[in-house]
C-alpha cells in the first residue's frame, strides 16, 4: 500500500528534495527522526483500510510514542500533506488513538506545526521576542514614572531641611564668651545664631571667590572675606578661642589691595638694613620707622559678630580645587582656611548676619539670613518636576498602548 511504502521510504530516503515532498517544512536532520518514529506504524495500516479494532502490533507502538515521544505524535497529528498524500483526513487519523484506547491532548499539538520540533522553536523564539518588544514599549514610562516618585521623595527631605534650619535659626543665641566653654560638636551648632566678641586680624584675611553679586540689576564680581576673630586680652566678653567670620561680599578691589600690601611687606622684611663702611647701622631707617605702641591689642575696642555656624561648602565637580599656596580660594574649605591662617583644622565657622551696616562703609556687605532658609531647588519646584515627569509617563505610557492595540488590528 501507499501508507507503507511512503513510511519505509521516509527512513530509508537520501535526497533533499522527496524529503520535502514527503514532509514539507522539515528539516533533513528533523525528517530523519520524525521518519524513523513514523516507521513503527506501519502496522496500522490495515486500520486505515477499513476502520475496525487495531491489533496490538499498532497499539503498543503508538501507546509507547504517545508516552516517551509526543512530539513525533504531534507532528504525525498536524502533517496535512501526508495525510492527503495517504488518501485520509485528520479525522480519520485521530480514530486510531481513539480506537486503541489512547486520550491524545490536542492542545498540546496546537502549537506544533506540521514541520516538527524545529519549526516548533523558531516559532517559540519570535513570540518570545515579541513580548520582550512590548515590555521595551512600557519602560520610558516607567523610568519617568520612577522620575516623578523621587521628586516626590526629594520635595518632603527639602521641607524638612527647611523647616530644621528655620527652627534653628529661631532659637536663642548662644554667647562665645571667655566663660563659653563648648564641649558640643560643630555638627549640632550648624545654623545655631551666635553672638561673639573680638578683634579680626586682618593681615590674615582669605578671599574666596570670585562672587557674583546683582545690585538694581547690574552683577559685579567680587570675593567673601574670611578672617580671623581673636581674643581680646582682659576682656571678659571677648571670645576665648579664635573663630574664623565669613564678614561677607566686597568688591574686587579689596583683593587687589590686600595683595599689593601683602607684597610691599614682604619686601620691607626682606631688604637689608643700611650700614656705613665702619659696620655700624645708620639711624634713618630706625627713625623712619613707625613707634611700636606695647598693649595695642589690649586698646582695641572688640568688635561684636553676630552670625550663624556654618560647615565647609561642598562644590560641585565644576568648581576647581583650591590653591593655598596661591591663595585661590574658590570654595570654603573650613579646615583649609585654618590651616592657611595658623588655627586648628576644628575652628568654628561663622557667617556673619548683622544688618546693622554702617552706610558710610558698606563693606563687607553681610549675608542675608534668609538665604539660609532658601534653596536653589525649592519644594514647590520639585512639585512642579513631579507633575512634569508623571505627565510624561502617562502620555508615554499612552502611546504604548495605542500601539499595542494597533499591532493587534493589523493581525
Amino acid at each position: 500500500m501507499f501508507f507503507s511504502s511512503s513510511l519505509l521510504h521516509l527512513g530509508m530516503c537520501d535526497s533533499a528534495a522527496s524529503l520535502d515532498q514527503l514532509l514539507p517544512g522539515l528539516a533533513q536532520g528533523d525528517f530523519l527522526q520524525d521518519a524513523k518514529c513514523m516507521q513503527r506504524l506501519l502496522p496500522c495500516q490495515e486500520f486505515l483500510k477499513s476502520p475496525n479494532n487495531p491489533s496490538p502490533a499498532c497499539c503498543e507502538p503508538l501507546k509507547e510514542m504517545h508516552e516517551n515521544n509526543t512530539q513525533c505524535l504531534c507532528n504525525f497529528v498536524n502533517n496535512t500533506p501526508l495525510f492527503q498524500s495517504l488518501g485520509a483526513s485528520k479525522d480519520e487519523i485521530l480514530k486510531l488513538p481513539q480506537a486503541c484506547g489512547i486520550d491524545v491532548e490536542l492542545s498540546k499539538c496546537n502549537n506544533t506545526t506540521a514541520g516538527g520540533g524545529s519549526s516548533q522553536e523558531s516559532s517559540s523564539s519570535p513570540a518570545s521576542e515579541g513580548k520582550a518588544s512590548r515590555w521595551l514599549l512600557f519602560l520610558p514610562g516607567a523610568i519617568t514614572f520612577g522620575l516623578g516618585t523621587w521628586q516626590i521623595i526629594r520635595r518632603e527631605e527639602k521641607i524638612k531641611m527647611l523647616e530644621y534650619r528655620e527652627n534653628r535659626l529661631q532659637m536663642e543665641p548662644l554667647k562665645f564668651s571667655s566663660a563659653y566653654s563648648s564641649n558640643e560638636e560643630l555638627d549640632s551648632l550648624e545654623f545655631r545664631k551666635v553672638v561673639c566678641k573680638g578683634y579680626f586680624d586682618d593681615k590674615k584675611s582669605i578671599y574666596v571667590g570670585p562672587r557674583s553679586r546683582s545690585i538694581s540689576g547690574i552683577t559685579e564680581n567680587g570675593y567673601y572675606i574670611i578672617t580671623p576673630l581673636m581674643p581680646v586680652p582682659n576682656c571678659p566678653d571677648s571670645v576665648s578661642f579664635p573663630i574664623l567670620v565669613n564678614r561677607g561680599w566686597v568688591p574686587r578691589s579689596w583683593k587687589d589691595k590686600f595683595l599689593e600690601a601683602s607684597e610691599d611687606e614682604d619686601l620691607e622684611d626682606a631688604l637689608p638694613s643700611p650700614s656705613h663702611d665702619d659696620g655700624t647701622k645708620s639711624w634713618w631707617r630706625f627713625w623712619s620707622r613707625k613707634p611700636v605702641i606695647e598693649d595695642q591689642v589690649a586698646s582695641v575696642t572688640p568688635i561684636e559678630v553676630v552670625g550663624v555656624v556654618r560647615e565647609s561648602e561642598k562644590p560641585s565637580i565644576f568648581v576647581p580645587a583650591n590653591d593655598p599656596k596661591a591663595s585661590q580660594w574658590f570654595y570654603v574649605d573650613v579646615p583649609g582656611i585654618a590651616r592657611a591662617c595658623g588655627l586648628p583644622e576644628n575652628t568654628i565657622y561663622v557667617e556673619d548676619i548683622n544688618e546693622d551696616v554702617n552706610p558710610s562703609n558698606p563693606y563687607p556687605v553681610p549675608k542675608d539670613v534668609n538665604t539660609l532658609i532658601r534653596s536653589s531647588v525649592m519644594p514647590r519646584d520639585h512639585l512642579n518636576y513631579t507633575l512634569t515627569w508623571c505627565s510624561l509617563s502617562a502620555a508615554v505610557t499612552f502611546m504604548a498602548f495605542k500601539r499595542l492595540r494597533q499591532k493587534n488590528k493589523w493581525r
